[in-house]
């Protein structure tokens, strides 16, 4: 698909969200604040899969609940389809809400163990009842379950009936039934085995296809959101430091980050395998309270110098690059085969 003239259905600029920490039980007392997603900008567009990469913590789960109105912002803008996410109240909300849907990580916890696979799929037709009235709603969840390759007649079983894969199937469904535009999927398949991984992966494209949806997808493995995604961001520690389409990222990285993140990717060519170095990061991921000043990633990085503690970079295309990233020494390596 070609996105460069796509126009943006879903517009984010310097989001920020922090959670203050407290001490006291009666008197609570503000300490700091948990930087979980500080300066996040991007944009999606019509029918594009945008990955959202990084290590536990560094943010990913948080902007997905931000984005999904399940968490209010500290500040930043969100407009989908143009409009003020974070201006629409009562109606106006309700109708967002149908636009945009999640599909959760694990599937032995996202399902309601005491409600039927149809009335799961067919629960947000409650809140929207004006999707599927009463009578049409047992056909429309029996289609629901064919179009993720499911037994329709299956209906009246619940959960614990099925495999991982078969609920991740479902949850899928339950998101597919309002007609939403944008679905984010957070980390969807990390719970599931490699084959069948593979599978959720394949359905979610087919998808994507026959209803010209559109998907953020978070994962913590650059090498799963590869084949799905048409762009690429890597988190570190609430930002983003690297984007740019599949291609960019993942032949020509140029943040340290990402190169030491790419070099942990199995690689089944041993020739290719053989040529390139593995990069091993030093100590640990800082704590989103109290984060290094400049570059987040300069504690743990062997490109740093003293600019990297004393300016943050922006995350912008770089001298001799090709995609933006936010690294004051930035330089592409070639760590995959295109």
């Amino acid at each position: 698909m070609n996105l460069g003239k796509t126009e943006p259905i879903l517009e984010v600029e310097n989001l920020v969200k922090h959670f203050p920490v407290q001490v006291g039980i009666l008197l609570k007392r503000t300490v700091g604040h948990v930087r979980a997603v500080d300066g996040v900008s991007f944009d999606l567009r019509r029918g594009e899969t945008l990955g959202v990469v990084g290590e536990s913590g560094c943010g990913k789960s948080t902007l997905a609940q931000v984005l999904m109105r399940l968490e209010p912002p500290t500040a930043g803008t969100v407009r989908f389809r143009g409009e003020d996410m974070f201006a629409k109240r009562g109606k106006a909300l309700r109708a967002l809400r149908r636009s945009i849907q999640i599909v959760l990580q694990d599937p032995y916890t996202s399902l309601n163990p005491r409600m039927t696979v149809g009335d799961i799929i067919g629960e947000p037709f409650d809140i929207h009842p004006e999707v599927a009235p009463k009578g049409e709603r047992r056909r429309k969840v029996q289609e629901l379950l064919d179009v993720v390759g499911l037994n329709p007649e299956h209906i009246n079983r619940y959960p614990h009936q099925f495999s991982g894969g078969q609920r991740q199937r479902i949850g899928i469904a339950r998101a597919l039934a309002l007609r939403p535009e944008v679905i984010i999927c957070d980390e969807p398949v990390s719970a599931l085995d490699v084959s069948i991984q593979a599978q959720v992966m394949n359905l979610l494209g087919e998808l994507q296809r026959e209803f010209a949806l559109s998907y953020i997808f978070i994962a913590h493995d650059l090498s799963v959101v590869r084949h799905l995604s048409d762009r690429v961001a890597v988190m570190y520690l609430g930002k983003i430091v690297e984007i740019g389409t599949e291609d960019e990222i993942y032949a020509r990285p140029s943040h340290p980050y990402t190169q030491a993140l790419l070099s942990a990717v199995p690689v089944p060519d041993p020739a290719v395998r053989a040529r390139r170095q593995r990069i091993r990061l030093a100590g640990d991921v800082p704590s989103p309270v109290n984060p290094p000043s400049g570059c987040r990633f300069r504690t743990r990085c062997w490109k740093a110098t003293e600019i990297c503690a004393d300016e943050v970079p922006d995350l912008v295309v770089r001298a001799g690059g090709h995609h933006p990233s936010a690294c004051h020494h930035a330089e592409e390596q070639h760590l995959l085969p295109s």
